[in-house]
């Protein structure tokens, strides 16, 4: 083979072709569709250009190739090869006219024999003397976008990372280095983009999944990593070279089936915003334990229950410091329950979440579609199970009565003062709470699952015997729960307001000077001091262990006294509603049908009284132990083992308590400190991770920083004048919606509508202020819900998207009878 020759897809080449020519060569015949080329060999030609003989073959190639214009590009024999790739070194040349390839085609043969060279192979330890290159010319790709891509992360040497650089028009000038690109980091095994140019110019997401792909299939069919240069045009994606990353790599991971999906949609709420170390293991122990008593009350076998011991553990999970929960684990926990396999489907809807799970994912766990005997024996299970809890019902409120006796031998004045205890008897402390709270969750489970199935049986039946109406009364008892402790901070608020206001420039000191001005007025501090010991622990985020109490920073409480002084007179506590009157207003037909409705819906409504009391038992736990800990930092910073007692937090309960009591793998505390503290740092300047991530295989491949199934952003602005959530308390308000988002750092002026994502009982201020809530979570049920009726102020939740939708500052109308929201516009 000498001089200009055709090559067509598939025809094997000599050495003297060069590098490029051959791995285009091998792409065209791997089915990659390179655009159409041929080879001049370097025997074609001589110093003054190419040889008189090779003029004809020339223009017999180019004919083939059609008009033009062209690209002509170097081919040396060790260029683009494995360990020296020689980029930059040889002459390219695009754009090249029919007319002009022959001049061009020799500028690229003399290159090769080029100073710059000489040097670069006598750098790398190689002979100086390298043939001259062949030449390559290739039918031009007029493109709107180029570059390259390394189907591995040249930097990280991960495998599993595609590197994408693209520019406008044509590659060269990123090639080159004349122009910076745009940089994408796809994740190729999920096929996700972790990362994104600021502005996207080049390429969509969409294109660089498509380049990034392009990249993983040329290098399995090339049998390792490679770097390509691609272009698009009008027509599609085309691949312009392909040549070995010549900087190592990682072995590559085995490939893996497992799904893991996680998702905190519901959890949020209980555990908001980044979440630290200690917190989360502590809420992870509690839900292991809890969760495995409660499939223990169902009447879940103790073998099946230690067979599933790796279920319990993992409930939850943390991703870029937030808490999420691991919804295979928690349907895995579901499938245990007698009569799943009978109502599969019904016992699905108790997960709660927005979003099922993939059918491909569900259809592997739990029990098939049992027949005959089998399924008899599930419906004799059931049955256990159904009696279990009908006894647990009679018993439930000796249930509880010895819940609270526990508790408060556990709280009360006899237990240990942390503040005068050492390090020995602190975690004696918490290993008792652990004992005799933690694993005796018994008065919480129970209730929690039977109100779950009073409160929608009721409201059904409600329902199907007297339609709307029902429902309307439904809600109204349910909402109507004078004795609900949640209900009680918001009451003494406006109590300890009314005093302030009888007194002439009191709110405006309580403003400037805080808890000092309370001085000169014996009652307001009486009650101040009685709110604090009951309620210290009720702060924002409650359940989060590094959370500032209300002893600690009595702002937030002091600027709610404040702000109900100034309430207006009309908003006052609303009335408790008339349950017998409501069930009255159904109507004088079917008399036992109405005196069965008021006692089933009574003993709801006592479930969701309990229910509300028995969290705040939750809180005063939480709280219980939070001191324990604090003081097991205080102690050792005394000891030169921390910096600060709050460093506490980034330590996890295993790693705080094997340092006390000897099981610990490390005595090196400051470092982990250091670490965690820096986790949570670089996670405060990243956008949330999506509410639901689905990962493939090991846990861990959800990296920090990363953003599996897309950063969660705000939803794109809506024109819709209206929407409708869940109405929770009556009245109608129109008034100017502040979006709150951290009611530590954000405020309400007195008469402003809230806005918020969700709520918890430690927005004090923001809901003593406020003139109307709307809530993008929550239920009938939530403590948005309770306190909104307690103040008389009209309430809507479950407005899906709500923070998003609604602009902050514009005037907002609230209906909370009806749950319609309406926007008005710019205030």
């Amino acid at each position: 083979m000498s001089g200009a020759v055709m090559i067509p897809s598939g025809t094997p080449l000599p050495p003297e072709a060069g590098g490029k020519a051959r791995a285009l060569d091998r792409l065209a015949s791997e089915g990659f569709n390179p655009p159409r080329f041929f080879v001049l060999l370097p025997s074609g030609f001589e110093e003054d250009g190419l040889k008189p003989s090779e003029q004809d073959a020339l223009a017999a190639a180019l004919s083939t190739l059609g008009e033009g214009p062209f690209a002509v590009r170097s081919s040396g024999a060790q260029e683009d090869g494995a360990e020296h790739s020689h980029a930059g070194q040889f002459l390219s040349l695009l754009d090249v006219p029919a007319s002009d390839v022959a001049e061009a085609a020799h500028k690229v043969w003399l290159s090769g024999i080029d100073g710059s060279v000489a040097d670069y192979r006598a750098a790398r330890g190689l002979d100086e003397a390298d043939p001259a290159p062949a030449v390559v010319v290739q039918q031009m790709i007029v493109a709107k976008s180029a570059g390259v891509a390394f189907s591995a992360d040249p930097v990280t040497g991960l495998r599993h990372h595609c590197v994408v650089s693209a520019i406008e028009g044509l590659g060269d000038r990123l090639v080159s280095g004349e122009e910076d690109g745009e940089t994408w980091l796809v994740d190729t095994q999920r096929q996700a983009v972790l990362t994104a140019p600021e502005e996207m110019t080049a390429l969509t997401a969409d294109d660089a999944l498509a380049v990034a792909g392009l990249a993983v299939r040329i290098e399995a069919a090339f049998g390792g990593p490679q770097d390509i240069e691609w272009a698009i045009d009008g027509e599609g994606l085309h691949i312009l070279q392909a040549r070995p990353i010549t900087t190592p790599v990682k072995p590559a991971a085995l490939a893996e089936n497992t799904v893991q999906i996680f998702d905190n949609s519901n959890i949020v709420e209980s555990y908001p915003g980044l979440v630290t170390a200690l917190t989360y293991s502590f809420a992870q122990y509690a839900y292991a334990r809890v969760y495995r008593a409660f499939v223990r009350m169902i009447g879940v076998r103790e073998s099946t229950i230690a067979d599933n011991a790796p279920v319990f553990e993992n409930m939850l999970t943390r991703v870029d410091g937030r808490v999420y929960y691991n919804l295979v684990n928690w349907y895995r926990a579901l499938a245990l329950l007698p009569g799943f396999a009978i109502n599969r489907a019904f016992m699905e809807t108790m997960m709660g979440v927005d979003e099922p799970l993939p059918e491909a994912v569900t259809a592997s766990i739990g029990p098939g579609t049992l027949t005959g005997f089998a399924r008899w024996r599930e419906y004799g299970r059931m049955a256990r199970a159904g009696g279990g809890l009908v006894v647990q019902a009679f018993r439930l409120n000796g249930t509880i009565a010895g819940f609270n006796a526990r508790l408060d031998a556990a709280l009360g004045p006899s237990s240990l003062d942390p503040n005068g205890a050492n390090l020995t008897a602190l975690a004696q402390e918490y290993r008792r709470i652990e004992a005799s709270l933690l694993d005796r969750w018994d008065a919480p489970i129970v209730n929690d699952f039977l109100c779950m199935i009073a409160f929608g049986a009721s409201r059904k039946m409600m329902e199907r015997w007297f339609g709307d109406a029902g429902l309307e009364v439904h809600n109204e008892v349910m909402i109507g729960q004078g004795d609900i402790i949640s209900a009680e901070p918001a009451k003494r608020i406006a109590e300890m307001g009314a005093i302030v206001a009888q007194v002439d420039g009191l709110a405006d000191r309580l403003r400037i000077e805080g808890v000092a001005a309370m001085g000169d007025t014996p009652a307001l501090q009486a009650a101040f001091d009685a709110y604090i010991a009951k309620f210290a622990e009720r702060c924002t985020q409650e359940l989060k262990l590094e959370s500032i109490t209300l002893d600690e920073d009595p702002a937030p409480l002091v600027a709610a006294i404040a702000a109900a002084a100034s309430r207006p007179a009309h908003q006052s506590a609303a009335a408790e509603p008339d349950q017998r009157a409501g069930f009255d207003s159904l109507g004088s037909g079917k008399p036992l049908r109405r005196a069965l409705a008021k006692r089933i819906v009574g003993w709801a409504k006592r479930r969701v009284r309990d229910r509300e009391n028995l969290r705040f038992e939750r809180t005063r736990i939480f709280g219980r132990a939070r001191r324990v800990f604090l003081a097991m930092g205080r102690e050792l910073t005394a000891l030169g083992h921390l910096e600060d007692p709050r460093d506490v937090f980034h330590l996890t309960v295993g790693e705080l308590l094997g340092a006390v009591e000897g099981f610990g793998a490390t005595q090196a505390l400051k470092p982990l400190v250091a670490l965690r503290r820096g986790e949570l740092e670089r996670a405060a300047e990243r956008e949330d991770p999506p509410e639901r991530i689905t990962v493939y295989g090991a846990a861990i491949n959800v990296a920090s920083g990363a953003e599996p199934d897309g950063a969660q952003k705000a939803a794109p602005a809506s024109d819709e004048r209206s929407r409708t959530g869940t109405a929770c308390s009556a009245g109608t308000v129109t008034a100017k919606a502040r979006v709150i988002s951290d009611p530590s750092t954000q405020s309400l002026e007195p008469g402003d509508i809230l806005v918020a994502r969700h709520t918890d009982p430690g927005w004090i201020a923001v809901f003593a202020n406020a003139s109307a809530i709307v809530v993008e979570r929550g239920s009938l049920l939530s403590h948005s819900a309770i306190v909104a009726r307690e103040m008389g102020i009209p309430c809507v939740v479950a407005l899906k998207g709500a923070t998003q939708w609604i602009e902050d500052g514009e005037m907002l109308t609230v209906d909370g009878g009806t749950g319609l929201v309406t926007r008005e516009g710019a205030s």
